[in-house]
């Protein structure tokens, strides 16, 4: 489903022939207006030329026109190749869709890592974007998906007509410090970029950066915010409404985990911090034998204490509590409850996993997914 952009913005998608089925896999998201921006990337070693670009850029502090996709070929390791690949995926977008100078726009690839963009594919289709250039987010969002099963959107309108709609992509390789993820949420709220960049860092902390499906984290993660400053908002509603969309995004991608079948959510009280609590909200959504005991139904608390515990928070066991589905299974030792009451209770879409530390008053929420066979097979012959 379509969803209408801000005030400024237009997006399309096209294919390219980079995927093997002749999916949509090319997409631009343009403004008729400089864009005020901030980036939050991977914390890989290993980056993309896209990643690296896009962080000199933001470094820069200057604004851009718009950015291009690409999905089915990451464009990583490379090589100086790349480097010079993503340089020129740069300029076709530039000179097609006649966003002015190549600095302008930003570039994103999601992908196989290790294959050389098809930049004759590129030069030859790259035209066609501006032709495909809509108000609506519907073909941008298609684009820019890989092993996902569903498209992953969300539009919000703010008192006094403001608007946010962000469109991302994940399902596997995905763990907090972004994961194999793109996002991209647009606004044409009027907020200064020295005000955006210092919202967007903790929005991001708060929503992307709480998800996780398998521990792994891809060299291609990004997530950005732009702004085309059109319409007066109010600072702190823009600042909630934003976490709002991107938290709903976040928990998107958890549910369409590669192979899931449910949504783990995991709210963390009584930590010291709030750094520890996101620490151990982590911890518990990363684990894969709490992963593979929701998958199965299995109230084994005792894998969600013991996670809690490694994650790196203090945690004080004698009066710390786990509940599983809102029934307390633990409060300083365990308590008694019905197995077979909670495991039925769990034999649905979403589970909820409430943990308290009793080591002060912070909290934290992440989301992740179960385990499935589903996920083995998905990975194991991805390129083959």
């Amino acid at each position: 489903m379509a969803m209408k952009l801000p005030l400024g913005f237009q997006a399309a998608g096209v294919s390219a022939g980079i995927k093997p089925s002749g999916k949509l896999d090319l997409a631009a998201l343009v403004s008729d207006y400089p864009l005020h921006w901030a980036l939050q990337s991977t914390e890989n070693m290993l980056k993309a030329p896209c990643v690296s670009r896009n962080r000199a850029r933001h470094a820069s502090g200057k604004p851009v026109m718009g950015i291009v996709v690409n999905s089915g070929n990451a464009n990583c390791a490379n090589g100086e190749n790349g480097l010079w690949d993503n340089e020129d995926f740069a300029a076709l977008a530039a000179n097609a869709l006649s966003l002015g100078a190549v600095q302008d726009v930003l570039t994103a690839s999601t992908g196989v890592v290790g294959v050389r963009l098809p930049m004759n594919k590129l030069r030859l289709t790259m035209p066609s974007l501006s032709k495909k250039l809509k108000k609506d987010s519907g073909g941008f969002a298609e684009a820019i998906i890989t092993t996902d099963k569903h498209l992953k959107q969300v539009a919000l309108t703010l008192e006094g007509g403001a608007r946010i709609v962000g469109v991302a992509k994940g399902s596997g390789m995905i763990h907090p410090n972004m994961a194999t993820m793109l996002a991209f949420v647009t606004t044409d709220a009027d907020i200064s970029q020295k005000t955006l960049r210092k919202i967007w860092a903790e929005v991001v902390a708060r929503s992307f950066n709480m998800v996780t499906v398998d521990g792994d984290t891809s060299p291609n993660d990004m997530a950005l915010v732009f702004s085309s400053h059109q319409v007066k908002t109010n600072v702190q509603a823009f600042a909630e409404g934003l976490l709002d969309v991107c938290q709903q995004l976040a928990q998107k991608i958890a549910r369409d985990g590669e192979g899931a079948s449910k949504l783990l959510t995991v709210n963390v009280t009584g930590a010291r911090s709030e750094e520890e609590a996101r620490l151990a909200a982590r911890a518990v959504v990363r684990s894969p034998l709490v992963k593979a005991a929701a998958q199965g139904n299995d109230p084994n608390w005792g894998r969600i204490l013991v996670a809690v515990g490694a994650s790196g928070a203090v945690v004080n066991p004698d009066s710390a509590a786990i509940k599983l589905q809102t029934v307390t299974v633990y409060d300083g030792e365990p308590k008694a409850y019905d197995e077979v009451l909670i495991s039925g209770s769990m034999a649905v879409n979403d589970i909820v996993i409430d943990a308290d530390l009793a080591a002060g008053e912070a909290k934290a929420t992440a989301w992740g997914c179960d385990l499935t066979d589903d996920y083995v097979y998905i990975n194991a012959d991805y390129t083959t």
